[in-house]
């Protein structure tokens, strides 16, 4: 079944900006959360775990790059890339996660 968030987030109205991504409960550092980002020739596109999260200097995550390659059904090789949010420490229930934008400027 599609989730478009971990079980252990949530969205919550955020002091940083607008809506942003919370800890239901203590997440580990170093913890994989899922995929933010994905490029395809020059578009990105962001998925709901990518959409929510806050901008800050000083964050408690970061994204991940991976270069991703494959082939067609007609044996055309193509690449992506796509970005997974990390933990870069532990994070507490009730803690908004964010990290530092490269993508957008604001």
């Amino acid at each position: 079944m599609y989730k478009p968030l971990p079980d252990s987030l949530t969205i919550k109205p955020s002091k940083v900006n607008g809506l942003g991504l919370f800890a239901k409960e203590t997440i580990p550092q170093d913890t994989n959360l899922g995929m933010t980002h994905f490029k395809i020739g020059d578009t990105i596109f962001r998925t709901p775990l990518g959409g929510f999260i806050n901008h800050s200097n000083t964050p408690n995550c970061i994204k991940v790059e991976l270069r991703m390659s494959d082939e067609d059904l007609k044996g055309n090789q193509y690449s992506y890339k796509k970005w997974n949010l990390v933990t870069i420490k532990d994070i507490k229930q009730g803690e908004e996660l964010t990290l530092t934008y490269t993508f957008y400027k604001i």
